[in-house]
């Protein structure tokens, strides 16, 4: 079994020993195992910031006991101890553990800038690009301090331009490749005029940017990456023949004895052909 990245064990073993539990006399090689297996994910036995039992037994004549274990990641100082709640145990007879684990906040980007492509934005991108290209002087390139100088230049060049051709969008699930700018000046138009009309324009925008998209991506595909099987669906359900006759020789068998004839004949093709035993001396 390979589980990587295992922050924790915790829960019930039911395996009463001296190395948790200091009441109890004994050592066995069942708690040596469990050791050993919490070792072999990285884990050692945490020891409770409050040492006490963890199962309440209701049964006259059972002692209380420490069965509840946690082993956490080797070496962790954010995970290097537990806590017991003995008075939260209620009407369980195993006491709580607890531990806290610290999550590292995360920044979830929902939006990103973009340049559609064919766009009048994507065109005055590269424009800005080729002129501050043109004008840059790199005529004295004599050593790498200026040619690493040079670089830094154009890269400040593109990300100037990139910064103020993008579009900042939102990412969400909703998010479609092949919206383009006319999508949004004709959905703006019919929102502001609510007639049928915009409406009718705006499908029309909508279907004729799709087409083009995927006739563009079709194209691509086909030519540039020369991979014309990835345009074909090769998931959809076939349907199969309702019945396929068993043919020998050309002929279908139809009946059960011609089927009979048929098998016998073709698993039983050596029945009566000598054999040489010479082969076996």
């Amino acid at each position: 079994m390979n589980i990587k990245n295992v922050l924790l064990i915790t829960g019930n073993f039911n395996i009463r020993d001296s190395l948790w539990d200091s009441a109890f006399p004994f050592h066995s090689s069942v708690g040596n195992d469990l050791i050993i297996i919490a070792d072999s994910f990285n884990l050692s036995l945490s020891t409770p910031t409050n040492p006490c039992l963890t199962r309440y037994s209701d049964m006259a004549g059972e002692l209380d006991s420490v069965i509840d274990l946690m082993f956490l990641r080797c070496g962790s100082y954010k995970l290097d101890c537990h806590s017991i709640y003995p008075g939260s145990y209620l009407s369980l007879d195993h006491a709580p553990l607890s531990i806290e684990i610290p999550i590292i906040e995360e920044v979830i980007q929902s939006s990103k800038l973009s340049i559609h492509p064919k766009s009048n934005h994507e065109t005055a991108f590269v424009k800005e690009i080729i002129l501050s290209f043109k004008i840059l002087d790199t005529s004295v390139i004599s050593n790498s301090n200026k040619l690493e100088s040079i670089v830094n230049q154009l890269g400040m060049i593109i990300d100037q331009a990139w910064k103020k051709n993008a579009k900042k969008s939102r990412i969400s699930k909703h998010s479609k490749q092949w919206w383009m700018d006319d999508c949004s000046q004709s959905l703006n138009n019919y929102r502001a005029s609510r007639s049928l009309e915009n409406w009718k324009n705006f499908k029309k925008v909508v279907k004729n940017i799709k087409r083009s998209f995927f006739d563009a991506k079709i194209q691509e595909i086909t030519n540039k990456r020369k991979g014309p099987w990835e345009l074909m669906n090769w998931i959809n359900r076939h349907k199969l023949p309702a019945i396929e006759a068993i043919k020998h020789n050309g002929s279908p068998y139809l009946s059960p004895e011609n089927l009979w004839d048929t098998l016998h004949n073709t698993f039983n093709s050596t029945l009566y052909r000598q054999v040489d035993l010479d082969i076996l001396n």
